[in-house]
């Protein structure tokens, strides 16, 4: 019962015994940097398992499984939206529960079991319904990893949380940038099983960071109120303590019912510079016909207790939130579209073999390590004309597309080119829109004190983020694989910019 005991605690981090000693190397295991750099892996991991398998599909689909040749764009289009909708599905689930239980860890412990049954049907199945089935595991995993993920980030980070995304995207990028690349050279020297050691290594080495990482609000346990490692937190959605404390000047937000509220400004920052960013007239809940929360409502007294259905329509109704998640929908869509018919367009243009369409993917995913960079801009001077100018940048380049129609030097350098352009684009137009969900968060708890209770609604946020996101993969590469198949590549690049400008449109009116 004693080992059982030590077993629960050390995977739940729930202190149990007044008198229990601290975990082993506490201040390290939950320092920021830690904690960033698991969660960073736990993105990598799933990304970089994702993208593994993107070069290699089209040639293991005719070995592996012997599907005919004609069948297999229309498959691996296929293969790619299962694992997109299994992202949207399990996203706003794994959310809720993130928000709801005691622990971010125990999900992303979750995640590692799904992963793990994904690897062996991906690498052992000889049969499409086996990969549909290993690409949907795949997807649940990740679902897990990319909500629950960016909430411990925020949790972690503070008000940076520009740069917090910033380093998901990075995770992401070198994910999606060398997975390819390894995937395709694996393939074509080793064979199909040696690609799925790799994964088999990677995910170990999760496993172990997973395991031992210590969440902030765990170490509290054991670590004092003052210590430095619990300053670096957000504070908590409900801002009922900050409600009651004297505030004057610029440390003040007035609504508009006459009420106050407080936004505690990062380190740093003046504390007028934050009010700026994340609050404006637009989180005000509107008046409805079934009751709902009224613009002139007062905000409700410390003891009043907020229904869990009035939180989440808050947040879904705020029209800041409803652009940044259309923004990143479209974003996904088309960075994934290329996923589908990137490698197989170079291989019928320029007839390059697996080991060439992984490298290609080197030019549209290198400019993801501007990420950070792009976050930080975003915390210092708001999401609004970072996103709206890298869709508008997007547009041009997707339509310019059309003149890659040859196997010439010239061609080549102009695909690679784009590709390159395109990868800055996107990292300007999706990053800070994914600081954004955090910023409404924060500016919709200042304006109504307590509706998000004492564990808020980041994993929810951001399973709403991981839902646009896995919408937009879902029907990006279908979209891409029958455009491509049925009307070519041009049509594809003029059809992407007319969905990249609706997004610019969109986000515009971003706050």
């Amino acid at each position: 019962m004693k080992t059982l005991r030590h077993a629960w605690q050390f995977l739940s981090g729930t202190k149990k015994d007044p008198l229990s000693k601290p975990p082993y190397l506490l201040k390290q295991r939950s320092s920021t940097f830690f904690i960033t750099l698991t969660v960073s892996l736990a993105i990598f991991t799933d990304i970089f398992y994702y993208a593994l398998v993107i070069p290699v599909i089209p040639f293991s689909l005719t070995v592996q499984v012997g599907t005919p040749e004609d069948e297999v764009q229309r498959w691996t289009s296929i293969l790619l939206a299962c694992y997109s909708l299994a992202l949207f599905v399990g996203s706003p689930i794994f959310g809720i529960y993130a928000d709801h239980t005691s622990s971010r860890r125990w999900p992303l412990l979750i995640g590692l079991v799904m992963l793990a049954g994904s690897t062996v049907l991906l690498c052992f199945g000889t049969t499409i319904a086996l990969l549909v089935v290993g690409r949907i595991l795949q997807g649940l995993s990740a679902s897990i990893v990319w909500s629950v993920g960016c909430a411990l980030l925020v949790d972690t980070m503070g008000h940076a949380v520009g740069v917090a995304m910033g380093y998901v995207n990075t995770s992401m990028s070198l994910g999606l940038l060398i997975a390819p690349v390894i995937g395709g050279a694996v393939y074509e020297a080793v064979g199909y099983y040696a690609v799925f050691y790799i994964s088999f290594g990677i995910v170990g080495v999760d496993i172990l960071l997973r395991l031992v990482m210590i969440e902030k609000k765990v170490a509290k346990q054991w670590l004092p109120e003052d210590d430095d490692s619990t300053r670096e937190r957000l504070p908590e959605p409900d801002v009922e303590k900050a409600a009651h404390v004297p505030t004057t000047g610029a440390d003040t937000l007035t609504n508009s019912d006459g009420s106050n509220g407080t936004l505690p400004a990062a380190a740093g920052k003046s504390t007028t510079e934050e009010p700026r960013q994340r609050i404006t007239a637009e989180d005000k809940p509107q008046e409805n016909s079934t009751g709902g929360l009224a613009d002139d409502a007062a905000p409700p007294s410390s003891t009043q207790k907020w229904r869990k259905k009035d939180a989440a329509l808050v947040l879904i109704k705020s029209p800041r939130l409803l652009a940044a998640l259309y923004g990143i929908f479209a974003e996904a869509g088309l960075m994934m579209g290329f996923d589908a018919v990137l490698a197989l367009f170079v291989q019928n243009t320029f007839h390059w073999t697996s080991t060439a369409a992984g490298i290609i993917f080197l030019a549209i995913f290198l400019p993801g390590f501007l990420s950070p960079l792009v976050g930080w801009l975003s915390d210092r001077y708001g999401p609004r004309w970072l996103s709206f100018g890298g869709f508008c940048a997007l547009v041009p380049l997707l339509v310019c597309l059309r003149f890659v129609d040859g196997d010439t030097v010239g061609d080549k350098v102009l695909l690679c080119s784009l590709l390159a352009l395109l990868g800055c684009a996107f990292a300007f137009s999706v990053t800070p829109l994914m600081a954004e969900i955090s910023y409404v968060i924060e500016a919709l708890a200042v304006r109504h004190p307590g509706i998000f209770g004492e564990k808020g609604v980041y994993g929810l946020g951001y399973g709403l983020f991981t839902m646009s996101f896995a919408l937009g993969g879902t029907i990006g590469p279908l979209w891409s694989g029958y455009v491509v198949a049925g009307a070519g590549w041009g049509t594809l690049g003029w059809s992407f910019a007319i969905w990249a400008a609706s997004a610019a449109a969109v986000v515009f009116h971003l706050a």
